[in-house]
């Protein structure tokens, strides 16, 4: 009966030693999933706020060619009036010729 418990002794041992080589074989990859883990967040991170970036630059764009647009209409605008103020006066002109008998 002795030897039966040496060996249930001895098998506990052995299994109690695979339990710890397995925990220690995991503890050692703990760190280098976390690290393969940050990695994968980080680049997550940095593709993100790449495309954030993009979409803010093309706003920008988009908002500086309306500026643009708008600017040049307000400009035509201006330049419409200023010729129609000629042909105004020149119309006005005109008819007071016309009505002084001028004409």
């Amino acid at each position: 009966m002795n030897e039966e418990r040496v060996r249930q002794i001895l098998e506990i041992e052995r299994q109690a030693q695979a339990i710890r080589d397995a925990a220690v074989q995991e503890a050692e990859q703990l760190p280098i999933q976390a690290e393969k883990e940050a990695q994968a967040i980080i680049e997550k991170a940095r593709i993100e706020a790449q495309e954030e970036a993009h979409r803010l630059v093309a706003n920008a764009q988009a908002q500086e060619e309306c500026a643009r647009i708008l600017a040049q209409a307000e400009k035509e605008a201006e330049r419409m009036e200023a010729l129609a103020m000629s042909h105004f006066d020149w119309a006005v002109n005109y008819v007071l010729d016309q009505v002084v008998g001028r004409g």
